[in-house]
């Protein structure tokens, strides 16, 4: 494992080599914007706890949805019949700040205001987005993750309406397809996620899809950064 150079437009260290049974690459530096979008270029994510230095990994395979095949299983459809009202990029800080908020059995969390401050950045910047779902007129639940290459990598959710963070995933998928992305990734397989129809991506198709994404011409604006909002 390789400590980071001071940097932040330094190169991180190819994942490939790295030989971490979970994916560690490298830990230190900084969470400056340059360096977590070089970070999201390669297929690489900050994951830590405070007090920790910053971490780094690219676990192989990775779990991730297709966008343009998944279907969601049919007791989620139904879900999806209920009267939710679904919003991009209405209240990224409201979403982030209740991912971060200590749940049931984990009262500490890794979403450290250094990364909330980091995420938030990126949303000015048109790189970060979030899915919010409201029930009654209230924040239901929603998600939060980086565009880049026409593949969204998705970080956290959180749901305070049973289902909510179900909603927002499914769609947000529906929309990415829309607008002809790739893959949602999901960083690390869980059966939750494999309950949800994620598929195992090995992490070169990953990066080949993200470089792919960055060097096509832009066919739709939602590939350039810039807030967000469901189609009409």
């Amino acid at each position: 494992m390789q400590r980071l150079a001071d940097d932040p437009k330094a190169p991180f260290p190819d994942p490939a080599a790295c030989k971490h049974p979970d994916g560690l690459v490298a830990y230190g530096g900084d969470l400056s914007v340059e360096r977590v979008l070089l970070a999201y270029e390669n297929a690489i994510f900050p994951w830590y706890s405070a007090g920790s230095p910053i971490l780094w990994w690219s676990p192989d395979p990775r779990p991730v949805f297709d966008v343009k095949n998944h279907v969601p299983n049919r007791r989620l459809r139904r879900t999806l019949k209920k009267p939710w009202h679904i919003t991009l990029d209405s209240s990224f800080g409201a979403v982030i700040r209740a991912c971060a908020a200590p749940r049931v059995g984990q009262p500490d969390t890794w979403i450290t205001h250094a990364m909330i401050g980091c995420y938030e950045k990126l949303h000015e910047l048109g790189f970060a987005h979030s899915v919010e779902v409201w029930w009654e007129g209230q924040l239901a639940g929603g998600l939060y993750g980086v565009s880049l290459g026409r593949v969204f990598f998705a970080e956290s959710k959180f749901h305070r309406v049973r289902d909510a963070s179900k909603v927002a995933l499914i769609h947000l998928i529906a929309q990415l397809r829309a607008w002809d992305f790739s893959y949602v990734d999901c960083q690390v397989i869980s059966p939750h996620l494999e309950n949800l129809g994620a598929t195992l991506l090995s992490r070169r198709s990953l990066q080949l899809a993200v470089s792919a994404g960055l060097a096509k011409k832009p066919s739709h604006p939602h590939h350039l950064p810039g807030l967000w909002s469901l189609d009409p």
